[in-house]
């Protein structure tokens, strides 16, 4: 789609279709926290509404662009994975509220080293930035499988109604994609999640609608929800390392942002995206909710959708913040059953996966030092993710950082660079390049 003005109905829709594709992984973090951390039903209906507004309120700090904070990028933050196995073990060892006092320390760490973090633009060369991306992809596509099977935790998980759900959905998505232009195609992914819908519906088992007459029409936000944050030691350090994770995947994020948009990001612009999301954490810290960070799936849809408009995202944000003030709305979003959703995601990673191998096409494969750090980092990052009980016998904080692919595969790339001479090797290439600038500018003089 034509990067024109759009109509407020055209920005709706596609904004809405960007809550969507991150909806379940929003909404899973908190019912996996609030159930771990043994909350009533009335705390768990907070915790999911104020993560809506708070995901919303993040996402436009990140896209209000100016000269302290916001990348000005077309990101959608959404709660981060990687928090939820730290949030549980500090809640249950320390209480909820050494969660929240941990979240919010962490988040004026990332704001005050934001500058220093953002000179680290040299060891993140197109071989390290397009493999963390395509790492990125391959890490999430897992979840994307699983849900096309219905939910790895479903009494029908691989049943044969799932498996043609899912691929139906895939196919409305491709087939529009492919033979429309302009705006149908660029709703794609929202249009097959709703005819998807449907005919699980009418096919496969009916929807229930007890989950939006139940909920509530207002929810107002309250600061310390949950009580007064308490400060630790070890939960601080802790949420600490979550935040350089949290950096380490959004500077992917970014850079894929950055390639799709067409813009070279300078360190300033990385150094406002990092203190975007260290203030999304102080929020989430306030507000009783979690840490935040970019989701990739949404890169993937700005990708496949080609619309980079600031708009959509803005608009997405705005739904997100009614979606948390109004949960009987939000309800709503909660009936797409899952392996509709999976037909959905699978193909929105695939497309994180594309974006990786597209800036992988600027590497030299000639050298061989850079097909070794692509092999390495894929082949541990994957690996990682495949079989996490690698590093069980791991202390647990080093545990933290490696369980995660995404994050093994990013250091294991970024190491191999620096180990084999990849900044010495970047310096020599960018000297030759501005020397071959200053050749063709004389050879016009």
């Amino acid at each position: 789609m034509k990067d024109t003005a759009l109509s407020p109905g055209k920005t709706f829709s596609l904004g809405l279709q960007h809550v969507l594709a991150m909806y379940a992984g929003a909404m899973l973090v908190p019912i996996i926290v609030g159930g771990a951390l043994g909350l009533t039903p009335t705390q768990l209906a907070y915790l999911i509404s104020i993560d809506l507004v708070t995901c919303g309120i993040a996402t436009l700090l990140q896209m209000w662009k100016n000269k302290y904070f916001g990348i000005g990028l077309p990101v959608v933050l959404g709660t981060s994975f990687v928090a939820v196995t730290p949030m549980i073990a500090i809640g249950n060892t320390y209480g909820i509220t050494a969660i929240y006092g941990a979240i919010i320390v962490t988040g004026i760490v990332m704001f005050i080293g934001a500058s220093f973090f953002s000179q680290l633009l040299r060891f993140f060369p197109p071989v390290v930035t397009g493999t963390v991306v395509l790492i990125i992809g391959l890490s999430l596509i897992p979840t994307g499988m699983k849900n096309m099977a219905g939910g790895a935790n479903s009494e029908s998980f691989g049943a044969l109604e799932n498996l043609l759900i899912s691929i139906t959905v895939l196919a409305i998505i491709l087939f529009l994609n492919n033979f429309f232009t302009g705006f149908l195609r660029s709703v794609s992914v929202l249009a097959g999640i709703i005819i998807g819908t449907v005919l699980y519906a009418v096919f496969i088992k009916p929807i229930s609608f007890a989950t939006v007459s139940s909920a509530s029409w207002f929810h107002m936000p309250a600061p310390f929800f949950f009580g007064t944050p308490t400060f630790e030691i070890v939960p601080i350090l802790t949420m600490i390392l979550v935040g350089i994770v949290v950096m380490i995947e959004s500077t992917g994020a970014f850079l894929a942002l950055g390639g799709i948009t067409g813009r070279d990001l300078t360190k300033k612009e990385l150094r406002n995206g990092y203190r975007a999301e260290g203030m999304a954490f102080v929020l989430g810290g306030l507000f009783n909710a979690f840490p935040y960070n970019t989701f990739a799936q949404n890169v993937g849809l700005v990708q496949m959708s080609g619309v980079k408009k600031l708009s959509v995202t803005v608009c997405a944000g705005g739904i997100m913040i009614v979606l948390g003030l109004v949960p009987k709305i939000a309800a709503l979003a909660t009936l797409i059953p899952t392996p509709v959703l999976g037909g959905a995601t699978v193909v929105m990673f695939g497309m994180v996966v594309s974006s990786g191998i597209k800036m992988l096409i600027k590497v030299d494969f000639n050298d061989n030092r850079n097909l070794l750090i692509v092999a390495c980092a894929v082949s541990l990052g994957l690996g990682a993710t495949v079989v996490p009980e690698l590093f069980a016998g791991l202390p647990s904080g080093i545990k933290t950082l490696v369980s995660d692919g995404i994050i093994t595969g990013s250091l294991a790339a970024i190491f191999l660079n620096v180990a084999l001479g990849g900044l010495k090797a970047n310096k020599v290439t960018k000297e030759v390049k501005e020397q071959q600038l200053k050749d063709e500018a004389m050879a016009h003089v």
